[in-house]
């Protein structure tokens, strides 16, 4: 009786899994996502990250997209090469990208490279622009810290914050529902974590999940962690964590990432894999080497990528960037009609469809009933 009700719970989750919408709350105003029949002149655009990573030029890519799909510029083909850096993606769009409504500034992107001290350079320089009225009539502030740095009332140029794991955590917006700034506009997807954990939770049935993260205000944000605490009070399991101190450079967080892993894997039966820098290609290998070794199933809050690379589970990419690449187009759109940023909803609640590696299933023995059903209803599979 006990194994008949487990495989109905599964059914029941990997339904859930498929069947999770695409959940977009409603503005305050109506405005339009169409081009004017006039504008008076191009909106001048500007970029600014925290640093490289994986996730930014997919979103740059998919929201330039839907800009092409609104009909705010003519439709684009991006060089495969340019795909993986958003500086070399910038410098192919203000020379290539066509139509009457948009300009992307060629001077107008910045990187911070992760380092704090050019972040505060790069910062004070670029507050100073935007009040100068240097031409730049919106920013797109990709991550956590570049949100930081111009979510505030040093400026008023417009600003959407993308690719954010928790903007509320990350004291870049004041609430769900409220950025607390007129001119500032961040994705949220107040679920997204919750989500999950909760059926990473009814697949696997672990009682104590492992989980690493930098222990700063944004490497907890990074990682989710307020989320995976109330899930874990509601659900009863216990978290075994292991937290980087946050004066460790980047350089030395992925091996104590991985130093993380290893001392966790006896101790736990699953783990959870947060985005943070400290997971990439060259520890990646290694915190599965642990994990795999003592059979924990693993869960990517990245998705696809990571489960591509031999994480168990992940939430699948396929429709996520094509999405919330639509959801900023929109807001850019409704901003260029006269929305102010602060009118707009925030939410955009991601597709839930599974990314499953069969491979790493049998490798650490994963039961056949959840490898069966979870071969059935994934997105993508990978062998």
């Amino acid at each position: 009786m006990k194994i008949i009700f487990r495989v109905i719970l599964i059914k029941i989750v990997c339904t859930l899994f498929l069947s999770f919408s695409m959940a977009v709350a409603a503005d305050k105003k109506p405005f339009s996502t169409s081009p004017p029949a006039k504008i008076a002149k191009k909106w001048r655009i500007g970029y600014l990250e925290g640093g490289p990573y994986k996730n930014y030029p997919k979103t740059l890519i998919a929201t330039i997209d839907g800009l092409s799909e609104l009909g705010w510029i003519e439709p684009v083909t991006f060089p495969q090469e340019d795909k993986k850096d958003t500086r070399k993606l910038w410098t192919w769009l203000t020379a290539n990208v066509k139509g009457r409504y948009l300009e992307f500034v060629p001077d107008a992107y910045d990187s911070n490279g992760w380092d704090r001290e050019l972040q505060k350079k790069i910062r004070s320089r670029l507050i100073r622009k935007l009040n100068e009225k240097q031409g730049i009539d919106l920013m797109i502030a990709m991550g956590t810290w570049a949100g930081q740095d111009l979510a505030n009332n040093d400026h008023s140029v417009p600003t959407i914050v993308c690719s954010v794991s928790d903007a509320v955590a990350s004291k870049i917006v004041k609430s769900v529902e409220d950025s607390g700034y007129d001119h500032v506009h961040a994705h949220l997807a107040p679920k997204r974590f919750e989500r999950q954990i909760e059926a990473f939770h009814d697949v696997i049935g672990f009682e104590k999940l492992g989980v690493v993260y930098v222990d700063s205000l944004d490497g907890r944000s990074y990682a989710g962690l307020e989320s995976i605490r109330n899930i874990a009070e509601k659900r009863k399991f216990k978290i075994v964590e292991c937290p980087i101190e946050m004066h460790n450079t980047n350089e030395t967080q992925g091996p104590l990432a991985v130093q993380c892993s290893h001392e966790l894997a006896p101790k736990i039966d699953a783990f959870y894999i947060p985005m943070m820098s400290a997971v990439n290609s060259k520890t990646l290998p290694k915190i599965l080497s642990a994990m795999n070794a003592h059979k924990v199933p693993t869960f990517s809050q990245l998705g696809s990528e990571d489960v591509r690379h031999g994480v168990l589970l992940g939430i699948s990419d396929s429709a996520n960037f094509r999405g919330v690449g639509k959801f900023h187009a929109e807001t850019i759109a409704k901003i260029i009609n006269g929305a102010k940023p602060r009118e707009l909803s925030q939410i955009y609640e991601f597709p839930r469809k599974i990314a499953f590696n069969k491979a790493t299933a049998k490798m650490i023995d994963l039961g056949a009933d959840i490898y069966d059903l979870i071969s059935e209803v994934a997105e993508e599979v990978y062998e």
